[in-house]
């Protein structure tokens, strides 16, 4: 399936949403891949992960990138090659950031000049049977239950999104990653993480896609 959607969160910021609807061959003919990929996927024992793997090259490709322009620093987090940011249809073109998360049937990626971190997830009970596990459950507080599974599911993304842009040992999600009270129809909110003896601030804003929630973070300037 072509391209499923796109978000212009901001005048720099664009996520992209992939469908798969393909079977793991379909989608592997259609990509080409790199040594160190092929051996990644080759490792995937889930079929579910290896759409997923194959359906953000889809995406890169959709943009005009490769399998060949996305590598990973010793952290496993995604970058785009410096000699291959720019995009040809811009002029002065800036650094471009890149952050990837997939699932079930969707794949997304984000490319922005401003760091961010994104994070999609399927809303499922599930997600509020273990949420006292990383959020306070006074956020869920005097909602529906299909709202308290968004709003749980929102405040997983929001610290999933703030762990990728650091992607630092140590980091845990109930001790160090706190979200301020929000509202779902706002669709965005402000998160702080607490960590190594410094505060950083967040800017959140959060979509609803099909019956999955999207969420992108910004460190606030």
């Amino acid at each position: 399936m072509p391209l499923h959607k796109t978000i212009q969160i901001n005048e720099n910021t664009t996520a992209y949403f992939w469908h798969i609807t393909e079977d793991v061959t379909s989608l592997f003919r259609a990509v080409s891949l790199k040594d160190t990929s092929l051996f990644r996927l080759e490792g995937m024992k889930s079929e579910a992960h290896q759409k997923g793997f194959l359906a953000v090259r889809m995406l890169l490709q959709h943009l005009g990138y490769t399998d060949y322009d996305l590598h990973y620093d010793e952290s496993g987090k995604p970058h785009l090659r410096p000699e291959t940011v720019s995009w040809k249809l811009e002029e002065n073109p800036s650094p471009k950031h890149i952050s990837i998360s997939h699932s079930h049937e969707f794949s997304c990626i984000c490319v922005s000049t401003e760091l961010m971190g994104i994070d999609m997830e399927k809303c499922k009970e599930k997600t509020l049977k273990i949420a006292p596990r990383f959020l306070e459950m006074k956020h869920l507080e005097n909602l529906s239950t299909p709202d308290k599974i968004a709003k749980a599911t929102v405040i997983w993304g929001v610290k999933e999104s703030i762990f990728k842009i650091k992607n630092e040992v140590g980091i845990s999600f109930p001790e160090h990653i706190f979200e301020d009270e929000f509202n779902l129809k706002d669709g965005k909110c402000s998160a702080n993480l607490h960590f190594n003896n410094q505060i950083e601030n967040f800017n959140i804003q959060f979509y609803n896609v099909e019956e999955y929630i999207f969420v992108c973070a910004f460190p606030k300037k």
